[in-house]
């Protein structure tokens, strides 16, 4: 074989994106919350929320590893969590890390009805795929997230301003998720009704 016949190398393609177990990227997504919960009973709030800062890129890390990806909500937690956990840490001003959930819940609430409203939906990303449904299914459960996670940014004001800092980091921990995980489970049938069949287009 002559040079100009020799084969030409195949470029580098990105590593493609592998499955994570649910229960594996549940438990990454609330092991920084239990850490925090668990550094703020030892060391006070200070030390929570830099402890949660770590723990929150080091779940980021084992996702890139194992799935080679990291899906938008998760990414964009994080980054309000180093923002506002560093002006908590920098400032020695624990209102910073209080307004975290408060920021991310509202800041998602806005995005998805927004995105409907220019008509552009995006919870369709953000399921990435784990789900199809048609349309008007879409539609319906953009409305539903977009208005719990304003409720849940109001629902962070309040019990943050009224309770001390230990109950409001045992909300945070003990109380959000499982009002997240029972209102998504509430949203199985919505989903079940609306699920896109193969074949169809989604009308």
């Amino acid at each position: 074989m002559t040079q100009s016949q020799a084969p030409v190398p195949a470029p580098a393609s990105s590593p493609a994106p592998r499955k994570m177990s649910p229960w594996l990227k549940i438990g990454l997504e609330i092991g920084p919350l239990v850490l925090f919960f668990i550094a703020n009973g030892r060391g006070g709030i200070y030390v929570a929320t830099g402890v949660f800062m770590v723990a929150t890129l080091l779940a980021l890390g084992a996702m890139w590893v194992l799935a080679r990806r990291i899906a938008v909500m998760p990414l964009v937690s994080a980054l309000v969590v180093m923002v506002f956990g560093g002006l908590t840490l920098w400032l020695q001003d624990d209102h910073f890390i209080k307004l975290k959930p408060t920021m991310v819940n509202a800041l998602f609430g806005v995005l998805l009805l927004g995105g409907l409203y220019f008509k552009k939906p995006l919870l369709p990303y953000v399921f990435d795929g784990m789900v199809k449904l048609t349309e008007e299914g879409w539609r319906k459960l953009t409305i539903r997230w977009g208005i719990f996670f304003l409720v849940m940014a109001v629902l962070n004001e309040i019990v943050w301003r009224s309770v001390s800092t230990d109950t409001w980091v045992a909300f945070k921990t003990f109380g959000y998720l499982p009002l997240t995980f029972a209102f998504a489970i509430a949203q199985a049938p919505l989903m079940s009704r609306y699920e896109l069949k193969d074949g169809s287009s989604g009308k």
